[in-house]
């Protein structure tokens, strides 16, 4: 088994925090949407709406955190490249 060069690894996580990032955006515009259309809705009032909202409110979070750990993923990698280099 060969070993990853350190620009492979990088550039890998770059392209995955880009398109988690894409799909964070994506996720962020529909609650917005969402958001808008719960105005007029009492909670519990409409229960498929709310089951709806409840998930989608729940991917959002959970898609928010591994964004973000791809994101710190990208900073070690960068931080560990700036190591070796000195």
């Amino acid at each position: 088994m060969k070993p990853k060069k350190m620009s492979e690894e990088s550039g890998s996580a770059r392209n995955k925090f880009r398109f988690h990032f894409a799909v964070e955006i994506i996720l962020v515009a529909a609650l917005a949407i969402y958001m808008v259309l719960a105005q007029g809705q009492v909670v519990g009032d409409d229960l498929a709406f709310t089951i709806v909202g409840a998930g989608l409110m729940a991917l959002v979070t959970y898609w928010t955190l591994s964004t973000l750990r791809g994101g710190l993923e990208m900073i070690v990698l960068r931080a560990r490249g700036l190591k070796l280099k000195h």
